[in-house]
């Protein structure tokens, strides 16, 4: 939801609780600045109409009165939007602290916190015991990737974006148009995982390979959002996991901790290199590349080339 529409809805919510009679479309408008600003009286209309729609969506319950001064009178009594008592254990209340702690550095992190003290106000137990016990866990979602928060909006309000994305094997990054369906952290990195429109198909492309910013485009999506998005098994798919190939590695010492908890077996090589085996599957080469000059492709002899491509093509930009 775009912020001008969020605060519209916001301002009108507000007058429709605050008033102690039913207020026409007439006193509304002349209460809210947005509003005031419609082109015409239709455009009103149409705005005034979606919004209300909006709210009772949300769950708002907007009362018609009619006949009032030959006018049709709005109001949201308080009683009928007054939330149920809020009954949480001590363990779901642990849960929900918890919860709020995961985000550090997306835009979420202030509604989570804001979330929890009214939470806390409204009667929620504040549960230490039960967050000592689950503190050590001190769970975190590193969100470093400038895309993270425009992407986020995006799939939460299905709107198509442009952004530019460099595949690992390229020299330069191309425009991608893309429809976005999720956002899924994967050890350590996000992945959005959406409809590709010039390619017709779903994809899923890794944040910190877009480049600059990403940009909403007008209209509703083309492709039929899936129920399930196997973000998750794809990229896995990419990384070896589901492989029934192994490959040999020489690794440096003390280097590519990741690539050493999948490795199937690892032999000292003397000289400050270790000789690994690993699942080999579609795009081992492009995270095998991420580890730099500590990594030296032994076999098979078809993803080394395709490493010293990669390698090569990042060399040239």
């Amino acid at each position: 939801m775009a912020i001008a529409k969020a605060e519209r809805l916001m301002n009108l919510a507000l007058c429709l609780l605050g008033t102690r009679r039913p207020l026409s479309k007439r006193e509304l408008r002349a209460s809210i600045e947005a509003y005031l600003e419609a082109a015409s009286d239709d455009a009103f209309n149409r705005m005034f109409e979606r919004d209300k729609d909006d709210l009772r969506e949300l769950g708002l319950v907007i009362e018609t009165v009619e006949n009032l001064d030959g006018d049709t009178g709005y109001l949201a009594r308080r009683d009928s939007n007054r939330l149920p008592p809020i009954t949480l254990d001590a363990e779901e209340a642990a849960a929900l602290g918890l919860a709020a702690k995961v985000w550090q550095q997306a835009r979420l992190a202030g509604a989570a916190s804001g979330a929890l003290q009214k939470l806390r106000a409204a009667g929620m137990p504040e549960a230490e015991d039960a967050y000592e016990v689950h503190s050590a866990l001190e769970p975190r979602i590193p969100v470093h990737e400038a895309a993270f928060e425009p992407l986020m909006l995006a799939c939460r309000d299905r709107r198509p974006v442009t952004f530019d994305y460099r595949k690992a094997n390229a020299a330069q990054p191309e425009q991608r148009q893309v429809e976005p369906w999720t956002l899924e952290c994967w050890r350590g990195h996000w992945y959005l995982a959406g409809w590709d429109r010039e390619r017709g198909a779903e994809r899923v492309f890794r944040l910190s390979r877009i480049t600059g910013k990403v940009r909403s485009r007008a209209g509703a999506f083309t492709a039929e959002v899936p129920d399930v998005v196997t973000v998750r098994e794809t990229v896995e798919s990419w990384a070896g996991e589901t492989a029934t190939r192994t490959a040999l590695i020489r690794l440096r010492t003390d280097s590519g901790y990741p690539l050493r908890a999948r490795a199937l077996s690892v032999r000292e090589l003397g000289n400050g290199w270790d000789e690994l085996e690993i699942p080999y599957g579609h795009g081992l080469d492009a995270w095998l590349v991420e580890f730099g000059p500590d990594v030296v492709v032994t076999g098979p002899e078809d993803l080394r080339a395709d490493v010293v491509d990669r390698l090569r093509a990042v060399a040239k930009d």
